[in-house]
């Protein structure tokens, strides 16, 4: 739908407010791990990083809604981390904790996955980690209110932002939080209102009165210092920041005081920037159950082989690298690429050689195949066509959960910006 206005939308119709949405995917790399081990869903599960049986050191990366129950949070050495987790016992009934090292790879992989779908929905897509990016939708909704007669009114916005939601969950497999708004920082806000799985709208005008009640530090921008320093001023919630003297602000937090004060007030003119050309493009398909079907796998892959080429070609990019993927149950990411000896715009060829890397499967149950083209090149030039590709490449591959190889990148390559709260980020998409 990305720059296309949804029916029953007209300009004159369209107010001035943007349409903003912050995307959080929830305790990403613990709903990763849930991926491919199902049974960890529900029970407390720490991902860490720097951790060794028997050693002290080593911090918690991202501790699932279960585990901090039990006092375990973000950056937490994993020592005590695992000393507040519950034993596993043979009970059903009493859950017990787990824990399991990063493995960054395989959360990239995953996180191409959502990237994909993000970028399908928006034309505008500023991705700041691993899991939260920022869309802007304005071109393709507004704000205007539908249903009625029995009907809960809603505004279109918030069909993107559930349609997003949706897609997340049925075609990656993971939760997502998502805020939608006019400005970026009450999107973000949003996001984290209504964790986990939540979908808050904050329709223009209503801005500051949903800011007002909330901590000071749930503004955008206030951290632990910032707040502290408020308190001594006797603000202690967004309604009081915003009816604070801006003057007083700024003289005691500089300009970014007074951006303090226009954020709790709902005012945030930044646009959302796009985070750069993307290094791939992909597309993905899951199959409702998983099958090991030749025929039925190599149908998917030619149509997401013609999706692909076709995406490629309207960015007007060609590529070096064909690659597919294919995901075994529960979760074993499989992927195969073989790289050109020149960069090519052709449709047929990314169809040949998709099918071709295929037939290693043949027999193999997937639940998900995907095609990609990688090692982009947006550079004006007289496309070419390969015929002879087979003698002008060798194939790249690699096995398991992995995805480091050449062919294997996301649309990479981009700006990154602060870590996620609740999550410390190991790596971004490139």
């Amino acid at each position: 739908m990305a720059g296309e206005t949804l029916p029953g939308v007209t300009r004159e119709e369209r107010t001035d407010a943007r349409v903003v949405l912050h995307v959080d995917m929830d305790c990403f790399y613990a709903s990763c791990e849930r991926l491919r081990e199902p049974a960890l869903r529900g029970e407390p599960l720490v991902v860490g990083m720097g951790y060794e049986d028997g050693e002290s050191f080593g911090a918690v990366a991202t501790a699932s809604y279960e585990a901090r129950e039990f006092g375990i949070e973000s950056a937490q050495p994993i020592s005590q981390a695992l000393e507040r987790l519950p034993p596993i016992t043979e009970s059903d009934e009493e859950p017990g904790g787990h824990y399991r090292p990063v493995d960054i790879e395989f959360y990239e992989s995953v996180a191409e996955e959502v990237r994909e779908i993000l970028h399908e929905c928006a034309d505008v897509v500023r991705e700041v980690s691993i899991d939260e990016a920022y869309l802007d939708v304005t071109d393709s909704t507004a704000w205007r209110t539908v249903g009625g007669d029995g009907e809960r009114e809603r505004t279109l916005a918030e069909g993107v932002g559930r349609h997003l939601k949706q897609r997340i969950a049925r075609e990656v497999g993971v939760p997502a939080s998502v805020g939608v708004a006019p400005n970026m920082s009450a999107a973000k806000v949003a996001s984290d209102h209504d964790k986990p799985d939540g979908l808050v709208v904050v329709p223009p005008g209503s801005v500051r009165d949903f800011l007002a009640p909330l901590s000071v530090t749930e503004v955008h921008g206030v951290g632990p210092v910032t707040a502290r320093k408020m308190g001594e001023m006797e603000i202690r919630t967004a309604g009081d920041l915003a009816a604070a003297d801006p003057d007083r602000l700024e003289e005691r937090f500089g300009s970014r005081g007074r951006e303090l004060h226009d954020r709790a007030r709902g005012v945030d003119d930044r646009e959302v920037t796009p985070t750069g050309r993307p290094k791939s493009l992909s597309r993905e398909s899951a199959f409702a159950e998983a099958t090991a079907d030749s025929a039925e796998k190599a149908d998917v892959v030619t149509g997401l082989a013609a999706d692909v080429a076709d995406r490629a070609r309207s960015r007007g990019a060609m590529y070096r690298t064909i690659g597919i993927k294919v995901v075994r149950p529960p979760y074993d990411v499989n992927t195969r690429a073989r790289s050109l000896s020149g960069p090519v715009d052709d449709p047929e060829l990314v169809r040949e050689v998709a099918l071709d890397l295929l037939t290693e499967f043949d027999g193999d149950a997937a639940r998900k195949v995907g095609v990609r083209v990688s090692n982009l090149s947006f550079a004006d030039a007289d496309q070419s066509r390969l015929d002879g590709w087979e003698g002008s490449a060798a194939a790249v591959s690699t096995d398991g959960a992995g995805e480091g190889s050449a062919g294997a990148e996301g649309d990479g390559g981009r700006e990154v910006g602060d870590a996620t709260d609740g999550q410390v980020s190991l790596g971004e998409f490139d």
